[in-house]
């Protein structure tokens, strides 16, 4: 096969999955959220258990009108959403579906990757936050830069123990070096993980800088239409991005009791949803932490956890060398 047409081939897929999964993820969080809460609204919409409701969010988003605030930074303000989007879609190309080079790029510093363009997504935050002229926003902003600079130790420390365990830094290779027995030995570090990078997208419990209680909505609150809608975008294609990480990092990817060679990507996809099932749950499930609440949580719970493992996990690699 050609070089560029292998190259358009990876991309493509990518930007398909980049589309498709968080809008399944959207689709998801509208009727478990419905089942949870008893809500009849999104069980109504196109008939058959609400089967149109995305669609007709959709419709809803683009006749709206799109505002922007005589004060504001206009090139900043309209830019602040792509911002938002770009980081995800070049995480996505580097998280591996299956085995046999199943990935969009494979890169050996794949991990390292993916953790540096994550954290780019503050400056979507206080891009949005600054430029909107707004102090509710400029608050919300200041809030996620907050969070969003704290709860980046514990997960790169997370993150940095399965590598360590695996010895690579490449996502194929801590997939291919992942035992089962790792769901034990490397659980507090998927559990930091895991609430760090919902800590990292900002969803509940986490959503302190779109607190629609005392913020309206954070850096959000100018923004209409599609450019919102991007902002929701964004926080889909977040979930998908940690579920993915976390199936990669510690729930062993592609594989699974039986055929991964084949299946592979299935098991990828079975893991991803449940993750993402789980991180719906905890929206449903647990009220809004306040911001002494998150930072304690942070700096004293999560990060000494992370630094335990990762002294855990030293101690058991030189024991095995």
């Amino acid at each position: 096969m050609p070089l560029w047409l292998e190259l358009l081939i990876r991309v493509v897929g990518v930007v398909a999955a980049f589309l498709v999964l968080p809008l399944v993820v959207g689709q998801a969080e509208h009727k478990v959220m419905a089942h949870m809460q008893g809500r009849l609204g999104p069980m109504y919409a196109g008939g058959f258990h609400g089967w149109a409701q995305l669609i007709a969010d959709g419709v809803k988003f683009v006749q709206k009108e799109d505002v922007t605030p005589r004060e504001a930074d206009r090139a900043v303000f309209r830019l602040a959403p792509v911002v938002a989007l770009v980081p995800y879609l070049l995480a996505l190309l580097v998280i591996p579906l299956g085995p046999n080079d199943l990935v969009g790029q494979p890169l050996d510093i794949g991990l390292f990757f993916v953790l540096a363009v994550v954290g780019v997504g503050v400056v979507a935050v206080l891009m949005s936050a600054w430029a909107s002229a707004n102090k509710y926003s400029l608050l919300g902003g200041l809030r996620g830069a907050a969070q969003l600079l704290g709860y980046e130790l514990p997960l790169v420390l997370a993150a940095a123990s399965v590598a360590m365990a695996a010895g690579t830094l490449s996502l194929p290779g801590i997939v291919e070096a992942w035992q089962p027995w790792w769901l034990i030995w490397q659980a507090p570090a998927m559990l930091v993980f895991f609430v760090a990078g919902l800590a990292e997208i900002r969803r509940p419990p986490f959503d302190m800088p779109i607190a629609d209680s005392e913020l309206v909505f954070g850096y959000m609150t100018e923004y209409t239409g599609l450019r919102f809608a991007f902002f929701l975008l964004a926080e889909y294609v977040g979930i998908v991005v940690i579920a993915a990480l976390t199936t990669v990092l510690f729930l062993g990817g592609w594989q699974g009791p039986f055929g991964d060679e084949y299946l592979g990507w299935l098991w990828t996809l079975i893991k991803v949803f449940l993750v993402s099932f789980v991180i719906i749950w905890f929206r449903v499930t647990y009220p809004r932490l306040r911001e002494d609440q998150l930072q304690r949580l942070c700096w004293l719970v999560l990060v000494p956890v992370a630094l335990g493992q990762l002294v855990l996990t030293a101690g058991v690699r030189l024991a095995l060398a």
